[in-house]
């Protein structure tokens, strides 16, 4: 696990509502399998609540290292 020391801030609208946030990076690197991505699904909506956010954006991305 790494994240940014950055912060990202952003801003967005959801349901006529505005919203700004102060964003962070973090990045997982696992093998890619379906107990894997089982469990970010659902760390996903303990973090929604945890951070009380109306969503959090997760990616993946198939990664090849040589």
């Amino acid at each position: 696990m790494s994240c940014e020391t950055q912060t990202i801030r952003g801003r967005w609208r959801a349901e006529g509502q505005a919203y700004r946030d102060d964003l962070i990076r973090v990045f997982v690197d696992v093998d890619d399998d379906p107990e894997h991505r089982e469990f970010f699904v659902a760390f996903k909506d303990v973090l929604k609540v945890r951070f009380q956010q109306l969503d959090i954006w997760l990616t993946t991305y198939l990664i090849e290292v040589l």
